[in-house]
């Protein structure tokens, strides 16, 4: 279990809470926010009856469970006829873990429109507000809170009006519709914090892949001496 703080340096006043991560799951959330409109503070927590899962965490240990099935489906007493053999193996099993720590490493890009829409926004109580967004995403070992202030656009916008694509980090100025309203990104604040074991499992990911290509090293040394014949 770990219960992480967020705090933003560069906006102390703007946002702040606490955050505990079981596994995969965001099990509870206690965010404070600091409004541009109002300047009032707004206090918001997760549902008693809501957890949020990190699809980046599942789908990383669902890469990693696969690489365990490729070394573990053979018998014990299973012999490698050949050096390819192992190689192919080792490929099958690189090919995994390097798409666990991908997932660790890239956050999905969404639309405004999907975030806003997420089940995300259903998980608070109160209710966001409907001029507020928030995202949580892993960037390698950081835990990261993005926070969308938003302004509604005038109804008849249309010359200036770009909506803007996918994204990771939208800044402001950002523009979308939705529901045939129009709003554009006002603030952002984006906290984050490093999760330690976030840090040892990439540290694992790196030593892992090393190791594999280290077992195909080896074996390209002996096919070269096997197949090595003298005149």
């Amino acid at each position: 279990v770990n219960s992480i703080l967020l705090s933003c340096l560069r906006s102390m006043d703007q946002v702040k809470g606490v955050l505990t991560l079981q596994g995969e799951a965001l099990t509870q959330a206690d965010i404070n926010l600091k409004t541009a409109k109002s300047n009032q503070v707004m206090h918001f927590t997760f549902r008693d009856d809501k957890h949020w899962k990190l699809q980046q965490i599942q789908d990383a240990r669902n890469h990693v469970n696969q690489a365990l099935q490729l070394l573990s489906g053979r018998d014990e007493s299973y012999h490698f006829k050949t050096g390819a053999e192992v190689n192919k193996l080792m490929d099958a099993v690189m090919l995994q873990l390097t798409r666990a720590r991908n997932r660790l490493t890239t956050p999905a890009a969404m639309t405004l429109p999907e975030l806003a829409t997420s089940g995300l926004m259903k998980m608070f109580t109160p209710p966001m507000p409907g001029d507020v967004m928030v995202n949580f995403y892993i960037n390698l070992s950081k835990l990261c809170l993005t926070v969308y202030q938003l302004h509604a656009m005038q109804p008849n916008t249309t010359k200036n009006f770009r909506p803007s694509g996918s994204s990771v980090l939208h800044n402001p100025g950002a523009m979308f519709e939705l529901n045939n309203a129009k709003f554009e990104v006002s603030q952002v604040h984006k906290v984050e914090c490093v999760v330690p074991w976030l840090n040892n499992t990439l540290v694992f990911f790196t030593i892992s892949l090393q190791l594999c290509q280290q077992l195909k090293d080896k074996i390209s040394v002996f096919s070269s001496f096997w197949n090595y014949r003298p005149f």
